[in-house]
Order: structure tokens, then C-alpha cells, then sequence
């Protein structure tokens, strides 16, 4: 794919809306966003998906679920003990770590089916902001579209077509 159709915009039907489309070249599928709704600053547990222009860094997915996705992007798999921190204080926040950990994290292993493919974006990865949000990720949707506590969530087979077309250099713009 031409590096000019390696932006995907993010449109919410209103600020507060928990749901949007996402668009990369003449493709649209519906989104799920956050519970609040789109936020430029976004703060840990706040629901809210933040605003602004992130980047696909690696992809997990559950083996026992999905085939290995085809990616440009680094693909593991998720194993029951793997976590992300987000525990503001912990000097692992927003960072993947092995479960049980001590603090705060949450679980990637999931049995409703959400993770079972999970793009990692780069919000708040580098530098870390403590508070200002973590595990913000691409994943499958809930059935119906519910909305999600930040991240972004597409139908599993629109996020599985959609990986394809992604690398380091795609520009995910949330406006």
C-alpha cells in the first residue's frame, strides 16, 4: 500500500459520542470509543479515548483464538500471564508486565473475546506521563459496539483486515 493511504482518521459522531467510524483510504468501518467520549487531555480511568495522532507499535493476539495475524508491525502472542500496568505510581505504568504483578494491571488474557487481537498505540509510551493514561490499544469491539473505558475497538473481522494495512509509519489521527 502507498505510504500516502497511511493515515486513518478517527471520526466520532459528536465529541461526547461513544462511537465513530474509522477511514484509511476509501474504506470506513464503524468504531467504538470511549465511555466519555474523545478528550485532548487524557487522564487515567477517565473513559475517555485521547485525542491527537498516535502510531501502531506491535500487535498480541490470543493463539488459542486467531490465526497470527499478518502484520509490518512486531506480532506475539498473549499467554494467561501476560498484563499491562496502570498503576500511576508504579515505575512499570503503562508497560507490559507478567502476571500476578503488585500493582495495579490489567489482564490481556481476556475470555470476553476483546483482546483477542490488540494493536498497542503509542499514547503516553514514550516519555510516560504518570497519570496521563495507559493501555490505550486498537482491539475487537464488544457485540453491539459498546463503548470501551479509552481505547479504540473495531468489529474482529474489520480489525483483522485492517492489520494488514498497518506499520510503524501509519498515522492514526483522533481529531
Amino acid at each position: 500500500m502507498p505510504h500516502n493511504y497511511r493515515h486513518i482518521r478517527v471520526m466520532a459522531l459528536s465529541r461526547s459520542a461513544e462511537n465513530g467510524y474509522l477511514a484509511l483510504a476509501n474504506r470506513t468501518w464503524p468504531l467504538a470509543l470511549g465511555r466519555t467520549g474523545r478528550l485532548a487531555r487524557k487522564r487515567e480511568g477517565d473513559g475517555a479515548t485521547p485525542m491527537g495522532e498516535w502510531h501502531p507499535v506491535g500487535v498480541y493476539y490470543r493463539p488459542d483464538r486467531v490465526a497470527r495475524p499478518a502484520s509490518a508491525l512486531s506480532v506475539r502472542a498473549l499467554s494467561p500471564c501476560m498484563g499491562w500496568c496502570d498503576a500511576p505510581a508504579d515505575r512499570n505504568y503503562n508497560r507490559p508486565v507478567r502476571l500476578p504483578y503488585p500493582a495495579s494491571a490489567e489482564q490481556l488474557w481476556r475470555i470476553d473475546g476483546l483482546y483477542d487481537i490488540l494493536v498497542v498505540l503509542d499514547h503516553n509510551l514514550r516519555p510516560r506521563v504518570r497519570g496521563a493514561g495507559s493501555a490505550i490499544f486498537l482491539h475487537c469491539a464488544h457485540p453491539g459496539m459498546a463503548p470501551t473505558e479509552g481505547c479504540l475497538a473495531l468489529r474482529t473481522e474489520h480489525l483483522a483486515q485492517l492489520i494488514g494495512q498497518l506499520d510503524r509509519t501509519t498515522r492514526i489521527i483522533i481529531a
